[in-house]
């Protein structure tokens, strides 16, 4: 391996950073997890929930109000690890690269 790649995996800035990304990114999946297994719960033990009206007699029902919710949750994850991962998480790589080059 390259002596650059080597300083910077041995640089604590680049530790840092591994372990904050992959603590953030576990977080976020774990969440992401629970509410899909929430929607999948419901579709599967009390799919009359979902195929109820949402407004009396509309043809809009609770199951596709959930589903774009979870489309717009989604949206807003991403959206959530995109902002952090360009900001925050490029700063530390950018600092943990700049120790490796200095070393």
């Amino acid at each position: 391996m390259d002596p650059i790649h080597d300083k910077i995996l041995a640089d604590p800035r680049f530790r840092e950073l591994v372990s904050r990304r992959n603590r953030f990114s576990f977080t976020l999946a774990v969440i992401v997890l629970a509410v899909y297994a929430g929607f999948v719960s419901v579709a599967v033990f009390n799919p009359a929930l979902f195929a109820s009206s949402f407004a009396g007699q509309s043809a809009w029902a609770w199951g596709l109000i959930a589903g774009f919710c979870i489309q717009g949750f989604a949206f807003v994850m991403t959206g959530i690890y995109t902002r952090r991962a360009n900001g925050e998480f490029d700063r530390l790589a950018q600092d943990a690269i700049r120790g490796g080059k200095a070393a």
